[in-house]
């Protein structure tokens, strides 16, 4: 079975990845919003998680990407990077001792034992796909890509699950500043698809609403229709 985006959203609406609040809550970026996109409740199930691979594994077969290492951005994507890289090598016809990485990254950097151990717990081989859960600004990926590249990481793309699909303080789209590092974007869903469906079910109000299409006025690479 290939990859199905509206299965893919049906199943980011079945397990509450977004939400509203009435009072802006701050993002990891710094900038306040009225709506969250969190992959926390579903990595936290084991079941989610490993449907959650699966629909990564069949959207990387739906751009022909050739993958050696599913790698999750620390902290948030470790998780998920390693069961898809697990699942990864059992499909493989070379399947062996030896034949696949499990790759993690470390959030510090160790300061002693091996140089090799400094960044990673198992590094990164082959070519190397980097999976972030949500990019807002992109800070964080564009952090664990200058440490991919400074270990000779050869990285080939970057998955996101959610886009919240903004502008950074430079006027550069994530996707944007992503590729200038040499490496492809890709996202799996973004928030100007799944906040209209979401408002209209969950109804958190005209409010929230106004707030969020204010939002996506200031710091959105389009402007959003919430009706």
């Amino acid at each position: 079975m290939g990859f199905e985006q509206k299965e893919f959203n049906s199943f980011i609406e079945a397990n509450n990845v977004y939400g509203f609040f009435k009072e802006p809550i701050t993002l990891k970026s710094g900038r306040k919003s009225n709506f969250y996109a969190n992959w926390r409740n579903v990595v936290e199930d084991a079941y989610l998680t490993n449907k959650l691979a699966d629909f990564v594994l069949e959207y990387v077969k739906s751009k022909n990407l050739i993958v050696d290492t599913y790698y999750g951005v620390p902290e948030g994507a470790t998780k998920l990077g390693v069961i898809t890289q697990f699942k990864n090598a059992q499909t493989s016809p070379n399947f062996g001792k030896g034949s696949h990485v499990l790759a993690m990254g470390r959030a510090k950097p160790k300061d002693h034992g091996a140089p090799k151990d400094k960044f990673f717990v198992g590094e990164p081989k082959g070519k190397v796909l980097v999976i972030e859960d949500v990019t807002t600004t992109g800070g964080s990926l564009i952090e664990t890509l200058t440490g991919l590249k400074e270990a000779g990481i050869n990285v080939v793309g970057v998955i996101s699950l959610t886009n919240r699909m903004e502008k950074r303080e430079d006027g550069l789209s994530v996707k944007e500043a992503i590729e200038k590092t040499g490496a492809e974007f890709y996202n799996m869903s973004t928030a100007l698809e799944m906040l209209p469906v979401l408002y209209k079910k969950l109804s958190p109000g005209i409010e929230i609403g106004e707030a969020i299409v204010k939002e996506f006025k200031e710091f959105g690479v389009e402007e959003i229709k919430l009706e």
